[in-house]
């Protein structure tokens, strides 16, 4: 049986193609909002990190209606870091929306989630965005699109999806590329046309495989996904079961049961197959489980996640501002918030670490970690991280690493540095191509070269270069590669930065602090652009002496210190190095913060002791 009146759509794309303003945009016009409501932008970004960044990190459920058709449609990120999100999420629907940008046309992470939807035999609508630019190219947009159909050997029936061209902006679109329309109403045809109604038996038992999960602090665990057999009910008694682990068999009842009606979440006594629905009161569910009817329960198979490819260590907090910032800073606290992550996200993985106030942490890139960081220190965490490392694995006797490709468009002025660049990481060219004056490079690179590299590009090119990278796969290990030729300045006492300390030190390298900053032996204060640790006193006063008063010099000018980004001071880490976070502040460190001890250890690794 079809659900003619329910059609399931995920919307996925690059980075910055306009996934969430295209939804803004059928909300609107789905009538969600009142005539005179006003609505934010990108309102689906409710978290304030996304709106802060611009970027999408959790996928979203929200729906519209149009010819009395409901539309459940689900926003994903486009960072290739939160690509778990959109595997896991691909379940729940019978179709997907490739938007592709009108001027960039396909790119890496374009490929990544087409892959996935093809892999699921998903019916695909290509949707060209930003046809009302300037520099727009639909026409070559089509021709590369079809490209990369084939080159992931689509069959006839995904060569033959229909195409739309929409300006997400101004809430258009239409079936010619010459003309933008004036609504989104042959986008809204489309979908009823080409996506097919979600398909099940609804006289067979229920079957509803979870695809997403969250805690609310009123009604505990809830649990999303897609009713694919039978119906379900409030009340109803179920049996929450798992494909992967036939053992796992836990009796439970549906406390309450909602459906997703534009932004909120809206109370149903029951739904029938193909309905996206939420329930609450199964508090051992995760996601992947099966929640079944009580008579013949039978698991689903879940989408298999990619494995993670960087890990770093957290621990907690040791240095002598320890427990002055946070207010959770204990081992207990670090290893249920992040066993809790690691539920909520299936890209991410947790394992206890050496000592029981350390744990190690695996993600799929530096951003998804900095999140996860950047997160927690915001909800009153205070804790320490290691230098972010690859992971190694042995495929056939051979030490292998993770190989990312990666995408950069740089003016033509700048390709000679980049080459240089690239060579010293190890990074292999596979194609350059000139567009316009400027340059399109793709290099195939081990993950870990790219560490510290965003930062460095957008100082070669001035500002101008456009980096996007994509986990490739495994290949033998590269050989060493130099993660950073600067060294760091290190605090050589605890006390309160001076201005005259500060102006002696700054004569050897860039600043990370100004005046009035607190600080600690073994605090990292600066870099040292020649290279090597060198240890300075920016507590150092300029005391009175019978000759001259303190203040009798001229004006001390102090360069504007270079404040490092969360991003920005997990790139600098080097292997002795950790990362202090806390609510407050973000602070480099040297895990030996005594000047003596670090120099003898030193001694010790060049004599190969250690």
């Amino acid at each position: 049986m079809t659900n003619e009146k329910i059609r399931n759509v995920a919307i996925i794309a690059h980075v910055d193609h306009g996934k969430t303003s295209l939804v803004n945009e059928m909300l609107k016009q789905g009538n969600v909002f009142r005539e005179n409501q006003v609505v934010e932008d990108r309102v689906m970004d409710s978290n304030a990190l996304e709106k802060e960044r611009g970027i999408t990190i959790l996928a979203k459920n929200t729906s519209c209606i149009y010819n009395g058709v409901k539309i459940n449609i689900i926003d994903t990120p486009g960072h290739a870091d939160f690509g778990g999100e959109v595997e896991r999420v691909l379940k729940m629907v019978d179709g997907v929306l490739l938007l592709v940008d009108a001027f960039e046309g396909p790119m890496p992470q374009t490929r990544f989630v087409l892959q996935k939807a093809h892999e699921l035999n998903l019916k695909v609508v290509v949707v060209v965005n930003k046809i009302d630019k300037p520099d727009a190219r639909p026409k070559e947009v089509i021709d590369e699109v079809l490209e990369l159909f084939l080159e992931l050997d689509a069959n006839d029936d995904q060569l033959n999806s229909p195409f739309v061209f929409c300006s997400a902006k101004k809430g258009t679109s239409s079936l010619d590329y010459n003309q933008q329309g004036e609504n989104l109403k042959a986008l809204f045809e489309t979908i009823l046309n080409y996506i097919p109604a979600p398909e099940g038996d609804e006289n067979q038992p229920l079957q509803m495989l979870v695809s997403s999960a969250e805690h609310n602090d009123y009604v505990g665990k809830l649990a999303v996904g897609k009713i694919t057999q039978g119906s379900i009910k409030e009340g109803q008694n179920v049996v929450v079961c798992n494909f992967y682990e036939p053992e796992k068999k836990q009796k439970a009842k549906i406390v309450s049961l909602f459906v997703f009606e534009g932004l909120k979440r809206t109370p149903v006594k029951q739904a029938e197959i193909g309905e996206i629905v939420c329930v609450a009161g199964l508090e051992q569910v995760n996601i992947g489980d099966t929640i079944c009817g009580e008579e013949n329960p039978q698991p689903m198979e879940f989408v298999k996640i990619a494995e993670p490819s960087i890990e770093m260590t957290f621990m907690v907090n040791n240095s002598p501002f320890a427990g002055t910032e946070g207010k959770f800073v204990t081992s207990r606290h670090l290893r249920d918030r992040l066993y809790k992550e690691a539920i909520k996200d299936l890209s991410l993985k947790v394992e206890d670490g050496q000592t029981a106030d350390q744990f190690i942490v695996r993600g799929r890139g530096e951003m998804h970690l900095a999140i996860l960081i950047e997160n927690m220190r915001r909800d009153g965490y205070e804790f320490q991280v290691s230098m972010p490392k690859v992971l190694i694995k042995d495929i056939d006797g051979v030490k292998s690493e993770p190989i990312d490709r990666l995408f950069l468009d740089v003016p033509e002025d700048s390709v000679g540095t980049v080459m240089n660049k690239m060579g010293v990481r190890k990074g292999d060219l596979v194609q350059m191509t000139p567009h316009g004056n400027r340059m399109k490079m793709e290099f195939l690179i081990p993950s870990r070269g790219l560490f510290g590299f965003k930062s460095e590009l957008l100082t070669d090119t001035r500002g101008e270069g456009v980096i996007n990278s994509i986990f490739e796969g495994y290949a033998p290990y590269k050989g060493e590669i130099q993660r950073r030729d600067v060294g760091s300045l290190i605090a050589h006492e605890a006390g309160e930065a001076i201005v005259y300390g500060l102006y002696n030190a700054q004569e050897r390298g860039d600043l990370f602090i100004g005046a009035g900053t607190k600080v600690y032996a073994g605090m990292v204060v600066g870099e040292n652009p020649k290279g090597g640790d060198i240890v300075v006193n920016v507590c150092k006063k300029k005391h009175l002496s019978n000759c001259r008063a303190s203040g009798s010099d001229e004006a001390l000018r102090l360069t504007p210190p270079k404040v490092l980004s969360l991003e920005d001071a997990i790139e600098f880490l080097a292997d002795d190095e950790l990362l202090e976070i806390t609510p407050k502040n973000v602070r480099i460190r040297k895990t030996i913060l005594d000047h003596t001890m670090r120099m003898r250890d030193k001694a010790k690794q060049m004599r190969g002791e250690i």
